[in-house]
């Protein structure tokens, strides 16, 4: 037995130009002919140099073999090779890896959106073909480059990388890019092994064609409502409720499928919430999924609106001849027209103290009883209650019954305010902005600018406040595209010095007092008092009621007219 023979490995050489000239046993046992003389190349199903020929990987009857190579004699090339079965997987592991990337490769580079894919550190690792076609810069451009430097450039006005690294979560945010069109950027986080951020996906979508689709679908009177419904089901990224209310944010989802959930059981319902933020829509929900909905009616009644001496006869009716000017026959209440139905109480915190103890009666009895009446009646009223009041820190300060809060607040419903859903505006802007069209046969759009400003403003008066800002600035204003100018001054005043359109009309002063009444506006969203939002502003008492008289700003829930 030759020295090649004893050697635990698969031993084959060749001449120079690839003719085989003997191989070890082992190695003649897995190709099973005799193969001198024969090209290596067609002895193995697969022949591949790698690493400039000095390694070959082989494959013979499905089976895995590596080869090292090396020139030991003139016109001799020896090949020593092992086969195992960890390499064959190993291969197949890789050949399915590469497949894998290629089917990622396809998917990423052929998304309608533009993809954008960075390290921890914001440099860019890959980007697609539509950001060109979004952008109008060639996809090579970013490769290696940071996000700070692109916005240095230029090319990008805001970072939704920083903020998904900072926040650790899905972000989302609208900015005109470089080409001047609207987009949505949503950066989401890749986490490693030990809960890190390793790298951020931002997917960006051109807002502008999205918007003239809407346009041309709102524009085709040949599609009805329930088409349209049947398109935004489909779409997956927007829900409405009865066609006027988005809910599009995870709080909102959550807080209607629980009211879808509590739609028939008989469980009275508070709702909290800031002014604006959609209270009696979400009641009307409640009652319209229920099956209330086919045996009564949905009565609201807010407690604010009317005066505590006559709420108690609009709540529970009155008999004939109960008071001067009373109908001699009497007449029915709220709760009795609520009757297997459901009654609204809006504004609860306003209701007075006696009125109160009577209400918790009627919740308590199931029972009304007429004023200036004598005998009482069985109602099946389902009650919701809704305020923008601090119910709880009302009873401590002995403004609100404890126990009937403890009634009304079986089921709490807490909505928040539109500036923690704001992934919600621009579809209730889109909303707002086709109904007033059609309403006042107008065309009006929005640019890009006054929807940013939109996107970004405190909304203190949430919904309501949005939907009627709109519709001042649309009859307001004689053109077809609504921009920031066309924005009420005391609005104007939140604009960033960037944004404001510099001209012979802005002098230093009138910049001034905008920054000036702006400060003053929000700190009367918080201060109640003359002599708290002077001790915040750090100046004094009279200055701050000489600028409220200036500004036209009155202060909120406060006697205090000094």
């Amino acid at each position: 037995m030759t020295q090649i023979e004893i050697l635990p490995f698969l031993i084959l050489e060749t001449t120079l130009n690839n003719k085989v000239i003997r191989v070890n046993e082992r190695l003649l046992a897995d190709l099973g002919m005799n193969v001198t003389n024969e090209s290596v190349d067609k002895a193995f199903d697969k022949w591949y140099e790698k690493q400039g020929g000095n390694i070959v990987q082989a494959r013979l009857n499905n089976r895995e073999y590596i080869f090292l190579k090396a020139q030991l004699k003139e016109e001799r090339i020896f090949y020593v090779g092992i086969h195992s079965q960890e390499l064959e997987n190993s291969m197949r592991e890789l050949e399915e890896l590469r497949r894998l990337n290629r089917l990622l490769d396809a998917a990423i580079e052929n998304s309608y959106d533009g993809i954008y894919i960075t390290d921890k550190d914001g440099g860019t690792l890959r980007t697609n073909a539509a950001i060109e076609r979004i952008t109008g810069i060639p996809k090579e451009y970013y490769i290696n480059k940071k996000v700070d430097d692109l916005i240095k450039r230029g090319i990008l006005k805001d970072s939704v990388t920083h903020k998904v690294i900072e926040k650790k979560r899905t972000v989302s945010l609208i900015q005109l890019n470089y080409s001047g069109n609207e987009t949505l950027l949503t950066g989401s986080p890749v986490f490693n092994d030990q809960g890190e951020v390793e790298s951020v996906v931002t997917n960006i979508r051109n807002l502008s064609d999205l918007n003239s689709l809407q346009t041309a679908l709102s524009r085709a009177n040949e599609l009805n409502k329930s088409y349209q419904q049947e398109i935004e089901r489909l779409k997956g990224s927007e829900h409405f409720i009865d066609g006027k209310t988005v809910v599009e944010s995870e709080q909102m989802r959550l807080i209607y499928d629980t009211a879808k959930r509590i739609a028939n059981v008989s469980a009275t319902v508070l709702i909290l919430g800031e002014t604006g933020v959609g209270k009696d829509v979400l009641a009307k929900y409640i009652y319209t999924e229920s099956e209330r909905s086919r045996s009564g009616k949905f009565v609201k009644v807010n407690c604010g609106a009317i005066p505590a001496n006559l709420l108690e006869s609009e709540l529970f009716g009155y008999a004939g001849g109960a008071f001067t000017g009373a109908s001699k026959n009497g007449k029915p209440g709220m709760f009795e027209l609520a009757d297997s139905g459901v009654l609204f109480l809006d504004e609860i915190g306003e209701m007075s103290l006696d009125l109160q103890v009577k209400l918790l009666r009627v919740i308590q009895e199931r029972e009304i009883q007429r004023v200036g009446g004598t005998s009482t009646k069985k109602i099946d009223v389902r009650l919701i209650a809704a305020t923008n009041r601090n119910l709880k820190l009302m009873v401590q300060e002995g403004k609100f019954r404890e126990d009937l809060y403890y009634r009304l607040n079986v089921v709490p419903i807490i909505i928040p305010p539109l500036r923690d859903r704001k992934e919600e505006i621009h579809s209730l802007i889109k909303i707002f902005l086709n109904d007033i069209n059609e309403k006042y046969k107008m065309n009006k759009e929005m640019n890009a600018e006054l929807t940013s400003f939109f996107y970004h403003h405190h909304w203190p008066g949430n919904i309501r406040e949005l939907s009627n800002l709109l519709e001042q600035i649309v009859l307001l204003n004689n053109v077809d595209e609504l921009k920031l100018e066309h924005l009420p001054y005391e609005y104007k005043s939140e604009l960033k010095p960037n944004s404001i359109e510099i001209d012979e009309a802005l002098t230093l002063k009138k910049a001034v007092e905008m920054a000036e009444e702006n400060v003053l506006r929000r700190a009367v969203e918080k201060y109640t008092t003359t002599y708290e939002l002077a001790k915040a502003l750090e100046t004094s008492q009279p200055t701050i009621v000489r600028k409220l008289n200036k500004y036209k700003i009155a202060l909120k829930r406060s006697n205090d007219t000094k």
